[in-house]
C-alpha cells in the first residue's frame, strides 16, 4: 500500500506503468558495442583494480578519501559505459514530468540539476586538492585524471550540442571522446602504478 501511495504520489498508478513509460526510451542492451566502447570499460575496470590496491596500502587521510572515490567511481563508470543508465535517468525524468504535468517547463529542472551537478563536482574537487595539500606529489596525477574523467562526464551530462560535435569527430578514426574520457584514466592509473611501486 505505501509502495502505490508512493508511486501515485509521482503520477503513476504502478510500477509496472512507470517501467512502461521508460521503456519506451530505454532498455538494458549494449551502449557502446564497438571495440573503443570495450577498450574503456576494461581501462575503467583496471583502474578500479589498481584503486583497490592502493587502497590496500592504507594511504593516510584524504589520500584514502581520493582513492576511495576513484575505486567507487570507476567501478560505477565501467558498468554505465555499457548499460547507458543516465539515458534511463533522463526516461525517468520525462516521464515523471509528464505524469506531473511540469514537461514544458523541464528545461528549467534541467538547468538546476546540471547546475547542481556542476557546483557539486567543482567544490567536491576543491575541497579534495585542498585537503591533499602535503601529499599533493604522491597523488597529484590522480588527482587531475579525477577532474579530467569528472570534465568528461559533465560535458556528456550537460550535453551543449557544440561540445558533443566537437568530442563526437574523430582523430585516426577514433572518436575525441574515447581519447578524452581515456586520458583520465591513463593518468589515474600512472599515479596508482607509481605509489604500488614505492610501496615494494
Amino acid at each position: 500500500m505505501a509502495r502505490r501511495v508512493s508511486l501515485m504520489s509521482f503520477g503513476f498508478s504502478s510500477l509496472s506503468a512507470l517501467r512502461a513509460c521508460i521503456a519506451r526510451d530505454w532498455t538494458p542492451r549494449i551502449g557502446d558495442p564497438e571495440i573503443t566502447g570495450w577498450l574503456t570499460v576494461l581501462a575503467y575496470a583496471i583502474c578500479c583494480a589498481l584503486a583497490v590496491a592502493v587502497l590496500r596500502r592504507r594511504p593516510a587521510g584524504a589520500a584514502r578519501g581520493l582513492w576511495l572515490a576513484i575505486a567507487a567511481l570507476t567501478a560505477f563508470l565501467a558498468l554505465n559505459k555499457q548499460l547507458d543508465l543516465q539515458t534511463a535517468l533522463t526516461a525517468t525524468g520525462r516521464c515523471m514530468a509528464r505524469a506531473q504535468g511540469w514537461y514544458d517547463s523541464r528545461y528549467l529542472v534541467q538547468l538546476a540539476f546540471i547546475a547542481g551537478l556542476l557546483l557539486g563536482v567543482v567544490l567536491a574537487l576543491a575541497w579534495t586538492a585542498r585537503a591533499l595539500r602535503g601529499h599533493m606529489r604522491r597523488n597529484g596525477l590522480a588527482l587531475l585524471g579525477l577532474a579530467v574523467l569528472c570534465g568528461f562526464v559533465l560535458v556528456r551530462a550537460v550535453g551543449f550540442h557544440h561540445v558533443d560535435r566537437l568530442i563526437s569527430a574523430d582523430f585516426a578514426n577514433i572518436r575525441y571522446n574515447f581519447w578524452f574520457e581515456n586520458a583520465g584514466l591513463l593518468l589515474i592509473a600512472a599515479n596508482a602504478l607509481l605509489l604500488l611501486r614505492r610501496r615494494r
